[in-house]
Protein backbone atom coordinates (compact mmCIF):
# COMPACT_ATOMS: atom_id res chain seq x y z
CA UNK A 1 0.00 0.00 0.00
CA UNK A 2 1.25 3.24 -0.93
CA UNK A 3 2.52 5.61 2.67
CA UNK A 4 0.34 8.41 3.65
CA UNK A 5 0.63 11.73 2.05
CA UNK A 6 2.69 14.39 3.53
CA UNK A 7 0.78 17.61 3.55
CA UNK A 8 2.00 20.57 1.98
CA UNK A 9 0.28 24.02 0.59
CA UNK A 10 -0.08 25.42 -2.77
CA UNK A 11 -1.35 28.43 -4.07
CA UNK A 12 -3.00 28.47 -7.28
CA UNK A 13 -1.69 31.75 -9.14
CA UNK A 14 -4.50 33.71 -11.11
CA UNK A 15 -7.08 31.57 -10.70
CA UNK A 16 -9.05 32.73 -7.81
CA UNK A 17 -9.09 29.80 -6.08
CA UNK A 18 -6.22 27.97 -3.28
CA UNK A 19 -5.27 24.39 -2.15
CA UNK A 20 -5.41 23.49 1.88
CA UNK A 21 -3.29 20.90 3.24
CA UNK A 22 -4.11 17.51 1.91
CA UNK A 23 -6.08 15.07 4.08
CA UNK A 24 -3.86 12.10 5.15
CA UNK A 25 -6.09 9.53 3.55
CA UNK A 26 -5.44 11.25 0.22
CA UNK A 27 -2.20 8.99 -0.64
CA UNK A 28 0.97 9.98 -1.82
CA UNK A 29 1.09 12.54 -4.82
CA UNK A 30 -2.10 11.88 -5.57
CA UNK A 31 -2.90 15.77 -5.13
CA UNK A 32 -0.23 16.14 -8.08
CA UNK A 33 -1.39 13.51 -10.76
CA UNK A 34 1.39 14.44 -13.32
CA UNK A 35 4.27 14.23 -10.18
CA UNK A 36 6.23 17.23 -10.93
CA UNK A 37 5.28 18.17 -13.95
CA UNK A 38 1.48 18.54 -12.56
CA UNK A 39 0.23 22.47 -13.16
CA UNK A 40 -0.40 23.83 -9.82
CA UNK A 41 -0.62 27.26 -11.51
CA UNK A 42 -3.86 27.66 -13.49
CA UNK A 43 -7.34 26.09 -13.41
CA UNK A 44 -10.48 27.03 -15.16
CA UNK A 45 -10.64 27.66 -19.30
CA UNK A 46 -6.68 27.60 -19.81
CA UNK A 47 -6.35 24.63 -17.13
CA UNK A 48 -4.80 22.27 -20.24
CA UNK A 49 -2.31 24.88 -21.44
CA UNK A 50 0.19 24.88 -19.02
CA UNK A 51 3.78 23.85 -19.74
CA UNK A 52 4.63 20.97 -16.95
CA UNK A 53 6.57 22.78 -14.64
CA UNK A 54 9.63 21.11 -14.92
CA UNK A 55 10.75 22.02 -17.89
CA UNK A 56 14.51 23.34 -18.50
CA UNK A 57 14.38 26.34 -20.34
CA UNK A 58 15.28 24.78 -23.28
CA UNK A 59 12.37 22.13 -23.29
CA UNK A 60 10.30 24.99 -22.35
CA UNK A 61 11.13 27.25 -25.63
CA UNK A 62 10.65 24.00 -27.62
CA UNK A 63 6.86 24.15 -25.78
CA UNK A 64 6.29 27.65 -26.71
CA UNK A 65 7.75 27.20 -29.91
CA UNK A 66 5.60 23.80 -30.80
CA UNK A 67 2.32 25.82 -29.21
CA UNK A 68 2.80 28.36 -32.08
CA UNK A 69 2.67 25.39 -34.66
CA UNK A 70 0.01 23.31 -32.88
CA UNK A 71 -2.30 26.87 -33.28
CA UNK A 72 -1.59 27.69 -36.42
CA UNK A 73 -3.84 27.56 -39.52
CA UNK A 74 -2.39 25.49 -42.33
CA UNK A 75 -3.32 26.96 -46.03
CA UNK A 76 -3.87 25.71 -49.63
CA UNK A 77 -1.09 25.51 -52.42
CA UNK A 78 0.43 27.38 -54.01
CA UNK A 79 0.48 30.73 -50.97
CA UNK A 80 2.89 33.07 -50.52
CA UNK A 81 3.87 31.43 -47.05
CA UNK A 82 5.75 28.35 -47.74
CA UNK A 83 6.21 27.70 -44.14
CA UNK A 84 2.22 26.15 -43.47
CA UNK A 85 1.03 25.58 -46.83
CA UNK A 86 0.11 22.46 -48.30
CA UNK A 87 -3.18 21.90 -46.49
CA UNK A 88 -5.47 19.51 -48.23
CA UNK A 89 -6.16 19.12 -50.77
CA UNK A 90 -8.81 16.87 -48.68
CA UNK A 91 -9.24 17.77 -44.54
CA UNK A 92 -11.06 18.24 -41.76
CA UNK A 93 -9.50 20.68 -39.72
CA UNK A 94 -6.94 23.81 -40.56
CA UNK A 95 -5.05 23.40 -37.50
CA UNK A 96 -4.29 20.67 -34.89
CA UNK A 97 -6.44 23.40 -32.18
CA UNK A 98 -9.42 23.81 -33.98
CA UNK A 99 -10.31 19.76 -33.24
CA UNK A 100 -7.86 20.14 -29.63
CA UNK A 101 -9.66 24.11 -28.48
CA UNK A 102 -7.37 24.91 -25.63
CA UNK A 103 -5.87 21.50 -25.44
CA UNK A 104 -9.69 19.46 -24.84
CA UNK A 105 -11.89 17.62 -26.25
CA UNK A 106 -13.99 17.44 -29.39
CA UNK A 107 -17.60 17.19 -29.46
CA UNK A 108 -20.97 16.10 -31.28
CA UNK A 109 -22.51 18.87 -33.29
CA UNK A 110 -25.23 20.36 -31.41
CA UNK A 111 -27.74 20.51 -34.57
CA UNK A 112 -26.02 17.48 -36.00
CA UNK A 113 -25.13 18.63 -39.40
CA UNK A 114 -21.68 18.96 -40.62
CA UNK A 115 -18.70 19.59 -41.86
CA UNK A 116 -18.10 18.31 -38.30
CA UNK A 117 -15.01 19.97 -35.93
CA UNK A 118 -13.06 17.95 -33.64
CA UNK A 119 -15.20 14.78 -34.16
CA UNK A 120 -13.72 12.60 -37.06
CA UNK A 121 -15.42 9.64 -39.34
CA UNK A 122 -13.52 6.59 -39.27
CA UNK A 123 -14.25 4.12 -42.65
CA UNK A 124 -13.30 0.56 -43.80
CA UNK A 125 -14.49 -2.19 -45.60
CA UNK A 126 -14.09 -5.79 -45.15
CA UNK A 127 -10.54 -7.37 -46.92
CA UNK A 128 -8.86 -10.49 -47.71
CA UNK A 129 -7.41 -10.48 -43.99
CA UNK A 130 -9.46 -7.64 -41.85
CA UNK A 131 -10.36 -4.48 -42.51
CA UNK A 132 -9.24 -2.52 -44.83
CA UNK A 133 -9.75 1.40 -45.83
CA UNK A 134 -12.67 1.89 -48.13
CA UNK A 135 -11.16 1.66 -52.01
CA UNK A 136 -12.70 5.37 -52.94
CA UNK A 137 -13.15 7.31 -49.69
CA UNK A 138 -10.22 6.31 -47.93
CA UNK A 139 -10.09 5.58 -43.80
CA UNK A 140 -11.26 8.79 -43.06
CA UNK A 141 -14.47 11.01 -44.37
CA UNK A 142 -12.90 14.03 -44.84
CA UNK A 143 -15.57 16.68 -45.20
CA UNK A 144 -13.66 19.81 -46.75
CA UNK A 145 -11.30 20.60 -49.25
CA UNK A 146 -9.58 22.66 -51.71
CA UNK A 147 -11.47 25.06 -53.80
CA UNK A 148 -10.63 23.14 -56.96
CA UNK A 149 -11.12 19.48 -55.45
CA UNK A 150 -14.68 18.02 -54.24
CA UNK A 151 -15.84 16.87 -50.43
CA UNK A 152 -15.96 13.71 -49.93
CA UNK A 153 -19.64 14.18 -48.33
CA UNK A 154 -21.40 16.00 -46.13
CA UNK A 155 -21.93 14.00 -42.92
CA UNK A 156 -25.22 14.57 -40.48
CA UNK A 157 -26.00 12.68 -37.21
CA UNK A 158 -28.92 11.99 -34.92
CA UNK A 159 -29.79 10.93 -31.75
CA UNK A 160 -31.34 7.54 -30.48
CA UNK A 161 -32.59 7.30 -27.44
CA UNK A 162 -32.80 4.64 -24.63
CA UNK A 163 -34.16 4.76 -21.17
CA UNK A 164 -33.53 2.53 -17.69
CA UNK A 165 -34.08 2.94 -13.92
CA UNK A 166 -31.85 2.73 -11.78
CA UNK A 167 -32.20 -0.26 -8.32
CA UNK A 168 -33.68 2.36 -6.41
CA UNK A 169 -35.95 3.56 -8.97
CA UNK A 170 -34.65 6.83 -10.63
CA UNK A 171 -35.26 6.83 -14.39
CA UNK A 172 -32.36 7.89 -17.15
CA UNK A 173 -31.59 8.48 -20.58
CA UNK A 174 -29.02 7.48 -22.54
CA UNK A 175 -28.31 8.70 -26.29
CA UNK A 176 -26.57 7.11 -28.88
CA UNK A 177 -25.33 8.56 -32.58
CA UNK A 178 -27.34 7.34 -36.18
CA UNK A 179 -24.71 8.58 -38.51
CA UNK A 180 -25.34 9.04 -42.58
CA UNK A 181 -23.45 11.13 -45.33
CA UNK A 182 -24.87 12.85 -48.10
CA UNK A 183 -23.91 14.85 -50.77
CA UNK A 184 -21.51 11.63 -51.59
CA UNK A 185 -18.92 12.95 -54.42
CA UNK A 186 -17.81 9.81 -55.52
CA UNK A 187 -20.76 7.16 -55.75
CA UNK A 188 -22.27 5.35 -52.51
CA UNK A 189 -19.87 3.89 -49.80
CA UNK A 190 -21.60 0.77 -50.18
CA UNK A 191 -23.50 -1.49 -48.18
CA UNK A 192 -20.42 -3.31 -46.64
CA UNK A 193 -19.36 0.37 -45.33
CA UNK A 194 -18.22 0.33 -41.95
CA UNK A 195 -17.78 3.91 -40.21
CA UNK A 196 -17.04 5.12 -36.64
CA UNK A 197 -17.48 8.31 -35.21
CA UNK A 198 -14.43 9.64 -33.27
CA UNK A 199 -14.18 12.74 -30.89
CA UNK A 200 -10.91 14.70 -30.68
CA UNK A 201 -9.56 13.64 -26.59
CA UNK A 202 -7.74 15.94 -24.51
CA UNK A 203 -3.96 16.22 -24.74
CA UNK A 204 -2.32 16.72 -21.19
CA UNK A 205 -0.30 13.67 -19.94
CA UNK A 206 0.58 12.76 -23.39
CA UNK A 207 4.33 12.08 -22.71
CA UNK A 208 3.48 10.85 -19.46
CA UNK A 209 1.55 8.03 -20.73
CA UNK A 210 4.31 7.36 -23.33
CA UNK A 211 6.40 6.44 -20.64
CA UNK A 212 4.96 4.10 -18.72
CA UNK A 213 7.53 1.04 -19.27
CA UNK A 214 6.49 -1.50 -21.51
CA UNK A 215 7.05 -4.32 -18.04
CA UNK A 216 4.10 -2.29 -16.88
CA UNK A 217 1.44 -2.72 -19.07
CA UNK A 218 2.14 -6.30 -19.45
CA UNK A 219 2.06 -6.76 -15.71
CA UNK A 220 -1.19 -5.37 -15.63
CA UNK A 221 -1.73 -7.61 -19.10
CA UNK A 222 -1.28 -10.63 -17.10
CA UNK A 223 -3.28 -9.33 -13.71
CA UNK A 224 -6.44 -8.71 -15.19
CA UNK A 225 -8.77 -9.12 -18.62
CA UNK A 226 -7.57 -6.52 -20.24
CA UNK A 227 -5.14 -6.97 -23.31
CA UNK A 228 -1.77 -4.83 -24.84
CA UNK A 229 -2.71 -3.92 -28.47
CA UNK A 230 0.48 -4.67 -30.28
CA UNK A 231 0.84 -1.91 -33.51
CA UNK A 232 3.46 -0.89 -35.89
CA UNK A 233 5.89 1.69 -34.67
CA UNK A 234 9.29 2.73 -36.26
CA UNK A 235 11.22 -0.43 -37.00
CA UNK A 236 9.49 -2.48 -34.30
CA UNK A 237 5.98 -3.39 -32.89
CA UNK A 238 5.65 -1.46 -29.68
CA UNK A 239 2.20 -1.59 -27.64
CA UNK A 240 -0.39 1.21 -28.36
CA UNK A 241 -0.72 3.72 -26.29
CA UNK A 242 -2.79 6.73 -28.16
CA UNK A 243 -5.94 6.65 -29.82
CA UNK A 244 -9.36 5.63 -28.88
CA UNK A 245 -8.18 1.73 -29.40
CA UNK A 246 -4.59 2.26 -28.71
CA UNK A 247 -3.79 2.31 -32.32
CA UNK A 248 -0.46 4.63 -32.48
CA UNK A 249 2.28 3.54 -29.66
CA UNK A 250 3.96 7.53 -29.79
CA UNK A 251 3.07 10.84 -29.54
CA UNK A 252 4.95 11.26 -32.73
CA UNK A 253 3.07 8.19 -35.16
CA UNK A 254 -0.02 9.61 -33.36
CA UNK A 255 0.85 13.38 -34.68
CA UNK A 256 1.74 12.82 -37.82
CA UNK A 257 -1.27 10.68 -38.39
CA UNK A 258 -3.06 13.22 -37.02
CA UNK A 259 -1.43 16.03 -39.75
CA UNK A 260 -1.72 12.95 -42.86
CA UNK A 261 -5.84 11.98 -42.58
CA UNK A 262 -7.14 15.01 -40.79
CA UNK A 263 -5.20 17.79 -42.26
CA UNK A 264 -4.02 16.19 -45.68
CA UNK A 265 -0.27 17.32 -44.47
CA UNK A 266 2.65 14.87 -45.65
CA UNK A 267 5.46 14.20 -42.98
CA UNK A 268 8.35 11.70 -42.80
CA UNK A 269 6.37 9.31 -41.37
CA UNK A 270 3.02 9.77 -43.26
CA UNK A 271 4.62 10.57 -46.52
CA UNK A 272 1.40 10.01 -48.30
CA UNK A 273 -2.09 12.23 -48.54
CA UNK A 274 -5.32 10.48 -48.27
CA UNK A 275 -6.19 10.45 -52.00
CA UNK A 276 -7.36 7.36 -53.51
CA UNK A 277 -6.97 6.38 -57.04
CA UNK A 278 -10.47 7.35 -58.05
CA UNK A 279 -10.01 10.64 -56.46
CA UNK A 280 -8.04 12.36 -59.76
CA UNK A 281 -8.83 15.77 -58.55
CA UNK A 282 -7.26 15.19 -55.02
CA UNK A 283 -4.32 13.47 -56.75
CA UNK A 284 -3.76 16.25 -59.37
CA UNK A 285 -3.63 19.07 -56.86
CA UNK A 286 -0.54 21.19 -55.64
CA UNK A 287 1.58 19.75 -52.94
CA UNK A 288 3.17 22.50 -50.20
CA UNK A 289 6.53 20.37 -50.62
CA UNK A 290 8.54 17.23 -49.51
CA UNK A 291 7.14 17.08 -46.74
CA UNK A 292 4.20 19.46 -46.09
CA UNK A 293 5.37 19.38 -42.06
CA UNK A 294 9.06 19.55 -41.82
CA UNK A 295 10.91 17.44 -39.34
CA UNK A 296 11.64 20.18 -37.53
CA UNK A 297 7.81 21.43 -37.09
CA UNK A 298 6.96 17.40 -36.09
CA UNK A 299 9.38 17.90 -33.58
CA UNK A 300 8.64 20.74 -31.95
CA UNK A 301 4.90 19.69 -31.95
CA UNK A 302 5.64 16.15 -30.57
CA UNK A 303 7.64 18.42 -27.81
CA UNK A 304 4.71 20.79 -26.82
CA UNK A 305 2.05 17.63 -27.21
CA UNK A 306 4.25 15.61 -24.75
CA UNK A 307 4.78 17.91 -21.98
CA UNK A 308 1.06 19.71 -21.53
CA UNK A 309 1.50 19.66 -17.85
CA UNK A 310 -1.66 17.63 -15.99
CA UNK A 311 -3.84 19.91 -13.79
CA UNK A 312 -3.13 19.48 -9.84
CA UNK A 313 -6.80 18.15 -7.81
CA UNK A 314 -9.01 20.32 -6.39
CA UNK A 315 -10.86 18.51 -3.39
CA UNK A 316 -8.81 15.54 -2.96
CA UNK A 317 -9.22 15.54 0.82
CA UNK A 318 -13.36 17.09 0.66
CA UNK A 319 -15.32 14.48 2.40
CA UNK A 320 -17.44 13.82 -0.55
CA UNK A 321 -14.74 13.18 -2.77
CA UNK A 322 -13.21 10.63 -0.50
CA UNK A 323 -16.07 8.72 0.23
CA UNK A 324 -16.67 8.37 -4.29
CA UNK A 325 -12.80 6.95 -4.19
CA UNK A 326 -13.68 4.38 -1.92
CA UNK A 327 -16.86 3.43 -3.73
CA UNK A 328 -14.69 3.64 -6.99
CA UNK A 329 -12.75 1.11 -5.92
CA UNK A 330 -15.13 -1.41 -4.46
CA UNK A 331 -17.32 -1.71 -7.03
CA UNK A 332 -14.54 -2.33 -9.33
CA UNK A 333 -13.52 0.63 -11.50
CA UNK A 334 -10.07 1.02 -10.52
CA UNK A 335 -9.54 -2.91 -12.23
CA UNK A 336 -9.44 -0.84 -15.68
CA UNK A 337 -8.83 2.19 -14.75
CA UNK A 338 -5.66 1.99 -12.71
CA UNK A 339 -4.85 4.68 -10.42
CA UNK A 340 -1.19 4.89 -10.83
CA UNK A 341 2.58 4.44 -12.18
CA UNK A 342 5.90 5.10 -12.19
CA UNK A 343 7.15 6.43 -15.06
CA UNK A 344 10.77 5.02 -16.60
CA UNK A 345 13.28 6.95 -19.03
CA UNK A 346 11.73 8.74 -21.46
CA UNK A 347 13.51 10.57 -24.55
CA UNK A 348 12.11 13.80 -22.81
CA UNK A 349 13.82 13.65 -19.27
CA UNK A 350 11.74 15.52 -17.33
CA UNK A 351 8.64 12.67 -17.84
CA UNK A 352 11.03 10.51 -16.20
CA UNK A 353 10.71 8.71 -13.24
CA UNK A 354 7.46 10.35 -11.90
CA UNK A 355 4.46 8.80 -9.60
CA UNK A 356 1.54 9.24 -12.01
CA UNK A 357 -2.11 8.94 -11.55
CA UNK A 358 -3.90 8.80 -14.98
CA UNK A 359 -6.61 5.95 -13.89
CA UNK A 360 -5.48 3.90 -17.25
CA UNK A 361 -4.29 0.70 -17.93
CA UNK A 362 -3.97 1.32 -21.37
CA UNK A 363 -5.03 -1.98 -22.61
CA UNK A 364 -7.67 -3.03 -24.53
CA UNK A 365 -11.05 -3.97 -22.85
CA UNK A 366 -14.39 -5.65 -24.26
CA UNK A 367 -16.81 -3.12 -23.58
CA UNK A 368 -20.14 -5.06 -24.59
CA UNK A 369 -22.17 -4.97 -27.75
CA UNK A 370 -23.45 -1.44 -26.62
CA UNK A 371 -20.37 0.46 -27.45
CA UNK A 372 -19.10 -1.81 -30.49
CA UNK A 373 -18.91 0.25 -33.39
CA UNK A 374 -19.05 -2.65 -36.11
CA UNK A 375 -15.63 -1.55 -36.87
CA UNK A 376 -12.31 -3.94 -36.10
CA UNK A 377 -9.12 -1.57 -35.62
CA UNK A 378 -5.50 -3.31 -36.40
CA UNK A 379 -5.79 -5.99 -33.73
CA UNK A 380 -8.47 -4.31 -32.00
CA UNK A 381 -12.15 -6.15 -32.19
CA UNK A 382 -15.52 -3.47 -32.80
CA UNK A 383 -16.31 -3.81 -28.98
CA UNK A 384 -12.59 -3.22 -27.58
CA UNK A 385 -11.39 0.27 -26.32
CA UNK A 386 -8.49 1.30 -24.69
CA UNK A 387 -9.25 2.74 -21.00
CA UNK A 388 -9.35 6.36 -21.88
CA UNK A 389 -6.98 8.15 -18.45
CA UNK A 390 -9.42 9.98 -16.41
CA UNK A 391 -7.32 13.02 -15.30
CA UNK A 392 -8.65 16.20 -16.38
CA UNK A 393 -12.42 14.98 -17.05
CA UNK A 394 -13.79 17.41 -14.28
CA UNK A 395 -12.04 20.77 -15.82
CA UNK A 396 -13.67 19.65 -19.36
CA UNK A 397 -17.05 22.07 -19.50
CA UNK A 398 -14.69 24.89 -18.59
CA UNK A 399 -12.02 24.50 -21.20
CA UNK A 400 -14.09 22.77 -23.55
CA UNK A 401 -17.31 24.32 -22.87
CA UNK A 402 -19.42 20.69 -22.77
CA UNK A 403 -19.30 17.67 -21.13
CA UNK A 404 -19.35 14.94 -23.61
CA UNK A 405 -17.59 11.47 -23.30
CA UNK A 406 -16.80 8.45 -24.82
CA UNK A 407 -15.22 7.50 -28.36
CA UNK A 408 -18.25 9.63 -30.27
CA UNK A 409 -19.39 12.07 -27.66
CA UNK A 410 -22.66 10.10 -26.97
CA UNK A 411 -22.24 10.43 -23.31
CA UNK A 412 -23.45 13.71 -22.06
CA UNK A 413 -22.13 13.41 -18.48
CA UNK A 414 -19.77 11.44 -16.93
CA UNK A 415 -22.88 9.42 -15.13
CA UNK A 416 -23.78 8.37 -18.99
CA UNK A 417 -20.50 7.29 -19.34
CA UNK A 418 -20.62 5.12 -16.76
CA UNK A 419 -24.01 3.46 -17.64
CA UNK A 420 -22.62 2.39 -21.02
CA UNK A 421 -19.79 0.23 -19.79
CA UNK A 422 -20.99 -3.45 -20.49
CA UNK A 423 -19.13 -6.12 -21.44
CA UNK A 424 -16.22 -6.51 -19.22
CA UNK A 425 -17.55 -3.52 -17.24
CA UNK A 426 -21.08 -4.72 -17.07
CA UNK A 427 -20.46 -6.31 -13.47
CA UNK A 428 -19.13 -3.19 -12.22
CA UNK A 429 -22.03 -0.97 -13.65
CA UNK A 430 -24.77 -3.00 -12.04
CA UNK A 431 -22.66 -2.40 -9.11
CA UNK A 432 -23.22 1.76 -9.86
CA UNK A 433 -26.69 1.35 -10.49
CA UNK A 434 -27.26 -0.62 -7.04
CA UNK A 435 -26.05 2.56 -5.54
CA UNK A 436 -28.08 5.17 -3.99
CA UNK A 437 -28.14 8.58 -5.29
CA UNK A 438 -25.73 10.06 -2.83
CA UNK A 439 -23.24 7.36 -3.38
CA UNK A 440 -23.53 7.86 -6.95
CA UNK A 441 -22.76 11.68 -6.45
CA UNK A 442 -19.81 10.75 -4.53
CA UNK A 443 -18.48 8.51 -7.61
CA UNK A 444 -19.37 10.99 -10.05
CA UNK A 445 -17.30 14.12 -7.89
CA UNK A 446 -14.12 11.52 -7.29
CA UNK A 447 -14.00 11.44 -11.02
CA UNK A 448 -14.61 15.31 -11.66
CA UNK A 449 -11.76 16.04 -9.07
CA UNK A 450 -9.25 13.75 -11.08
Amino acid sequence: MLSLFIAFHVVLMGCGESYVDPDPLVEEGEWLPGGDTTNTRMLGANAFLMPAQNLTIETELAFYSGNAFFNQGWVVSPASTDARDGLGPLFNARSCSACHFRDGKGEPPEDGDGPFVGLLLKLSVPGPDGPIPHPVYGDQLQDQASPEVPVEGIPHMEWIEHEGRYADGTPFTLVEPSITVEELAYGPLGDDIMMSARIAPHMIGLGLLEAIPVERLKQLESEGEGRIHWVDGIDTIMPGRFGWKANAPTVEIQSAAAFAGDMGLTSTIAPFDDCTDNQEDCLDAIDGGDPEVTDRIMDRVVTYSSTIAVPARRRANDPTVLRGKKLFNDIGCASCHTPSHRTGASPIAEMSDQLIWPYTDLLLHDMGEGLSDNRPSGDAKPSEWKTPPLWGLGLMPKVSGHSRYLHDGRARSIEEAILWHGGEAQPTTDEFMALNRQQREAVIAFVEDL
